[in-house]
């Protein structure tokens, strides 16, 4: 592999994987292929991880930072890179670095966010130019919660998290906390006590008031450092499960209520103090230009 020089605005920069949230979660139905169909509201923060993307003249496709235990090939980016590399018939290659803020397992879409800012920044870099729908169905064969990321913007989302509709919802400040647990999405989905028959809401019920996530019960009775996580956040602000978790959040008014629960939570957990934002950061990156 030979790296080339950096010719070109974007290549070598900073671009962000934003954390997203959902703000709420149910299960309405299972489709024949197993998978469940959701009403859920996506969210993004501030808090991301950070991709750079270096070409090379030989065409490869690699990761500079690889993840322990995560072989290269499996790593999402790549397989981003790939897929937009084969689908478009580009001949460029690309050494992905890759700086991993975002906990691993706990349902903040760090690695669906990290593929997601891969396609579209390669989309852009490489001059390949398709539209952002055609994007999206690139995303979904790398996984349900991709395309979101590359919508870019808070959204209402049903199927099983591919259909969105644009909200626009308060940018409030949130502690999110992250317990020294990982939960397994496919063991949750599979749980016998999970409510897989929720009643379908509309958009209003949930500006509205209702934002129950279907998983926290499921979740917190087989995972207890995520029900701690909940007690203890609960302290503070109504606290919640995003998506299967293990990470937990709430929303603040003010930046000073935010700072006061982070004061009081940090050294007991890992917690991170973020904004949420209804667009989001890697598209008011490329605005900026």
């Amino acid at each position: 592999m030979t790296e080339v020089m950096e010719i070109g605005m974007g290549w070598g920069e900073k671009w962000p994987a934003p954390a997203k949230l959902n703000l709420m979660l149910k299960i309405v139905g299972r489709r024949a292929d197993g998978y469940h169909l959701l009403q859920t509201v996506f969210q993004m923060t501030d808090l991301c991880d950070w991709l750079c993307f270096h070409p090379v003249s030989d065409g490869r496709i690699s990761l500079r930072t690889p993840i322990k235990g995560v072989p290269e090939q499996d790593d999402l980016t790549v397989r981003a890179a790939k897929l937009l590399k084969d689908y478009s018939g580009c001949r460029q290659g690309v050494s992905i670095e890759l700086e991993k803020n975002l906990p691993m397992g706990g349902g903040l879409g760090g690695g669906s966010s990290d593929a997601a800012t891969t396609l579209v920044v390669l989309n852009k870099l490489w001059h390949i130019d398709i539209s952002v729908d055609e994007l999206m169905s690139l995303a979904l064969q790398l996984g349900a919660d991709v395309p979101v990321f590359v919508y870019g913007h808070t959204a209402w989302g049903e199927g099983v998290g591919e259909k969105l509709q644009a909200m626009t919802l308060p940018e409030t400040w949130l502690i999110i906390i992250k317990p020294d647990c990982e939960v397994n999405t496919k063991q949750i989905f599979s749980a016998e006590g999970l409510t897989r028959d929720s009643k379908p809401v509309k958009m209003a019920d949930f500006l509205d008031g209702d934002c129950v996530n279907d998983c926290t019960q499921v979740v917190s009775a087989l995972y207890p450092p995520v029900k701690n996580a909940l007690l203890a956040l609960s302290k503070y602000a109504d606290a919640r499960l995003t998506g299967t978790g293990a990470c937990v959040f709430a929303q603040f008014a003010n930046e000073v209520a935010a700072q006061e629960a982070y004061a009081a939570l940090n050294g007991q957990w890992m917690v991170y103090l973020a904004k949420s934002c209804n667009k989001s950061p890697l598209y008011k990156k490329i605005e900026q230009g």
